[in-house]
C-alpha cells in the first residue's frame, strides 16, 4: 500500500491532462459492459484509495465545483444560519437554467475554510458533498459521474487508474 501523501494540485492536473482520454474510454467501456466482479473490485480499491488520498490537503472539489442543493439541504442549512430558505437562496445560490438545480453562486465554496480546507458546515453539508466522489456507488451506473470527477478528484483519478490496471 502507498503511504498517504498531500495532494499537489499542479501535478494532479498535469497527470489528468495526460490520461483523461484513456480514462474516459475505459469508463465508457465500463458503462457498456462491466466485467464480472467489478463491484467487489471497486470496494477493495476504494479502501486502498482512501489510505492514499488526503482530501484535506486537496479540497479541489470545494474549490472548483459546486454541489447541487436539494430542498432538504436548503431547509437544513438555512435553519442553521437562522435564515428563511428564500434568504439563504438569495444570498448564496442561483437556479441553473436548464435543470432548475440550486447551485453555489461562487467558487470556491463559501463554506470552505481556505486556511485548513475544512468545511464550516461539515455536519449539515449538502447531500451531494457528503456523497462525493461517489466511489462506493455501482461503478457501471456512476461511470458517467466518474468521467467528470476524474478531472477534479484525486481519489476518483486513483480508483480509475487502479481499476484500469486490475481489469487489463
Amino acid at each position: 500500500m502507498i503511504e498517504m501523501q498531500p495532494i499537489n494540485i499542479r501535478s494532479f492536473r498535469k497527470k489528468v491532462r495526460l490520461k483523461k482520454s484513456s480514462f474516459r474510454r475505459f469508463l465508457t467501456k465500463l458503462e457498456k459492459k462491466a466485467p464480472r466482479g467489478i463491484e467487489q473490485l471497486t470496494a477493495r480499491l476504494e479502501k486502498e484509495v482512501w489510505g492514499e488520498v488526503d482530501c484535506l490537503s486537496c479540497a479541489n472539489c470545494c474549490k472548483t465545483m459546486t454541489p447541487t442543493f436539494t430542498p432538504g439541504d436548503i431547509k437544513r442549512i438555512s435553519a442553521h444560519f437562522g435564515q428563511t430558505t428564500d434568504e439563504f437562496k438569495q444570498k448564496w445560490l442561483y437556479k441553473e437554467r436548464g435543470t432548475g438545480d440550486w447551485m453555489n453562486k461562487k467558487e470556491p465554496c463559501q463554506f470552505l475554510n481556505l486556511s485548513d480546507n475544512k468545511c464550516s458546515i461539515y455536519e449539515i453539508r449538502p447531500a451531494d458533498c457528503a456523497g462525493f466522489p461517489h466511489l462506493p456507488k455501482k461503478m457501471k451506473d456512476y461511470a458517467h459521474v466518474h468521467k467528470q470527477n476524474v478531472e477534479y478528484c484525486p481519489a476518483t483519478y486513483r480508483i480509475v487508474e487502479k481499476m484500469m490496471m486490475a481489469v487489463k
